[in-house]
């Protein structure tokens, strides 16, 4: 009878593929993989932009409808939207891997992937500190951990020059605008609100508690902005309307000719490019920094 748990123990560890493994998600879950994944689904345009950074794109077999940069990342298949991609097109991807996000992405499509068997990791970034994390980890999983090193220091040294371009002047008052009807804003947990922060801004709404807060015209006017910043989402959204808020024409913001559009897409998405939107933003913010 002791020779049993010997026996099962050997029966366990002879079923277990040679190269399996168990990873951790970015919210803690285990994934378990038969094998470091060689076909991978991203429904979370953030990914798809790091995994192309890393050259580990040949493992990219299927993106959603919003994974449009790189330029090549609309070769690849598509699974549909991000809220609601096919579930027939991704099983038909024989993926190894789906990388979603719980920013993004329907718990329900998670579910629904995990009962059928397709192992899902979770990613998502809050500040500039997780996307370096997260890079990390997808260098890991794509096999590029080669790349890592290289990418994240150019990012840092380009986060740090920003940094030291504008730790003299004055931080002005920064009201930064991601929808204008219902007009939602960055709060304390949002990415944008840490980069107008080293960008050498002081968002009037980054003390927030929710992530993005909704706010009245009223009390956007009474947070007194030096700054207005409105983002732009692209063509496949609704325009922000500079209009509406130089009428307003009173605001000494207004009057100072301090209304700005920025790219939504380079601010929002937690990807290397994120870099490009802090320089953005700096040189609209402290123009005389780069004069």
């Amino acid at each position: 009878m002791r020779r049993l748990p010997i026996v099962l123990a050997w029966l366990l560890l002879v079923a277990q593929p040679a190269h399996a493994l168990t990873v951790r998600d970015m919210l803690g879950r285990e994934v378990r993989l038969a094998a470091p994944p060689g076909r991978i689904v991203s429904l979370v345009p953030s990914v798809t932009e790091i995994i192309f950074a890393l050259g580990g794109e040949g493992r990219l077999v299927g993106v959603t409808d919003y994974c449009d940069f790189p330029p090549e990342a609309k070769q690849r298949p598509s699974v549909g939207g991000m809220l609601a991609p096919s579930l027939e097109a991704i099983v038909t991807l024989a993926p190894d891997l789906v990388i979603a996000t719980n920013q993004g992405n329907r718990q329900e499509t998670v579910l629904q992937l995990e009962r059928l068997g397709v192992p899902v990791y979770l990613a998502g970034a809050n500040r500039l500190a997780e996307m370096m994390d997260l890079i990390s980890r997808l260098g890991e999983l794509t096999g590029r951990r080669e790349a890592v090193g290289p990418l994240i220091r150019r990012l840092e040294e380009r986060i740090q020059a920003v940094s030291k371009a504008v730790k003299k002047f004055r931080r002005p008052r920064v009201l930064y605008v991601l929808w204008p009807d219902p007009l939602i804003v960055p709060g304390r947990e949002a990415l944008v609100s840490e980069l107008i922060d080293l960008a050498g801004g002081r968002s009037i709404t980054g003390e927030n508690a929710d992530s993005y807060p909704r706010l009245s015209l009223e009390a956007a006017v009474a947070g007194a902005p030096e700054v207005i910043l409105l983002a732009n989402h692209g063509s496949g959204s609704s325009p922000m309307s500079r209009e509406k808020w130089e009428r307003l024409t009173r605001l000494s913001v207004i009057k100072a000719g301090r209304v700005h559009s920025v790219d939504g897409n380079l601010l929002h998405r937690y990807g290397p490019r994120v870099v490009d939107g802090l320089e953005q933003l700096t040189r609209i913010i402290h123009p005389e920094a780069f004069r």
